[in-house]
C-alpha cells in the first residue's frame, strides 16, 4: 500500500502532469492512506488489541520569502485534518526554518510523513505560478514600481498557501466524515438485521475516529502542558486566498470532493 501512495505521489509531481491530474493523484494517495489507517486500527479493535500508540514527528517547514508563518499555518491544518495536533518551534518572522511538531497516532503520521512534502511541493509549485500570472497581469493594467510588485507577490502568496492549505484539509475532514457515515449506516443495518455481526461486528470508522482523536488531544496536553498561542498571520489578499482555495478544490478527485460535491465551500463571497 505504500509503495502504491508512493507510486501516486511520484505522479503527482511529474512536471508533465497538469494541477487537476496532480492534485487528483495526491487526494488518492491520501485516501488510501486514511483507508489503510482505519482498517488497521478495527482490525487491532477485533483481536482484543490495544489501540495503537501516540508518538510525535518534527517536520521542517522553509521560511524561504518571509512565507513561513502561512506555510505552518497551512500543514498545520492538513495535519488537523488527520486528527493530529500540533505545535511550532521558531516560527518567527525571519526567514529561517522552523519546526511543525505533529502529535497523532502511529498511522496517522506515517501518513503524513509520506504525504506533507509531497503537498508541500504541490502547494509551492502552484503558488509561484499563481504568484508569477498576477503580477504579470498587475504591470500590464496599473503602473506599480518594483517595490509595490514585491510587497503584492508577497501579500499574495502567503494568502494563497493558507487557503490551499485549508482547502486540502477541508477535504481530507469531508472523506474522514463520510467514512463515518458511512461506517454508522452500516452498523445500523446490522443491528436491524439481527444477526451475529449486526450484535457484535466491526467497531467502525466512526468508533476508531472518535476514539484516536481524544486519545491524541490528550498526549498533546501532556507534552505541552504551556503553549503560547500563535500570533495570527496579519496578511490577507483577497484573490491570493481565493486562487489557493479555488485550486485546493478543484479537481475531480479520489476523495469524491470537488465543488459542488461532497459538501458544500466554506469560501463566501466577500473572502
Amino acid at each position: 500500500m505504500i509503495e502504491r501512495v508512493r507510486g501516486l505521489l511520484r505522479m503527482a509531481e511529474d512536471p508533465a502532469v497538469t494541477d487537476a491530474e496532480s492534485q487528483a493523484f495526491t487526494a488518492k494517495a491520501a485516501e488510501l492512506m486514511t483507508r489503510h489507517a482505519i482498517a488497521e486500527a478495527e482490525a487491532r479493535a477485533e483481536r482484543g488489541e490495544a489501540a495503537e500508540s501516540v508518538s510525535r514527528l518534527d517536520f521542517p517547514v522553509s521560511g524561504v520569502g518571509g512565507h513561513g508563518k502561512a506555510r505552518v499555518k497551512a500543514l498545520a491544518g492538513i495535519a488537523a485534518a488527520y486528527g493530529c495536533q500540533s505545535a511550532v518551534r521558531g516560527n518567527t518572522s525571519a526567514n529561517t526554518e522552523r519546526t511543525l511538531i505533529i502529535v497523532g497516532t502511529v498511522t496517522a503520521l506515517d501518513a503524513l510523513r509520506v504525504l506533507l512534502p509531497s503537498i508541500s511541493m504541490q502547494m509551492e509549485a502552484s503558488a509561484r505560478f499563481t504568484a508569477r500570472e498576477h503580477i504579470a497581469n498587475l504591470r500590464e493594467l496599473r503602473n506599480y514600481d518594483r517595490s509595490a510588485l514585491a510587497t503584492e507577490r508577497s501579500r499574495f502568496y502567503r494568502s494563497f498557501v493558507r487557503a490551499y492549505g485549508y482547502a486540502v484539509a477541508e477535504r481530507i475532514r469531508e472523506f474522514r466524515a463520510r467514512l463515518r457515515e458511512d461506517s454508522a449506516a452500516g452498523g445500523s443495518a446490522g443491528a436491524s438485521g439481527g444477526g451475529a455481526d449486526g450484535a457484535g461486528g466491526s467497531v467502525g470508522a466512526e468508533v476508531v475516529l472518535r476514539t484516536d482523536v481524544d486519545r491524541v488531544r490528550e498526549d498533546f496536553q501532556r507534552r505541552f502542558p504551556q503553549l503560547k498561542p500563535t500570533r495570527p498571520e496579519r496578511t490577507h489578499h483577497r484573490a491570493g486566498y481565493r486562487a489557493g482555495y479555488q485550486r485546493g478544490r478543484r479537481a475531480q478527485l479520489g476523495m469524491e470532493t470537488s465543488v459542488g460535491q461532497g459538501g458544500g465551500s466554506a469560501l463566501t463571497e466577500s473572502e
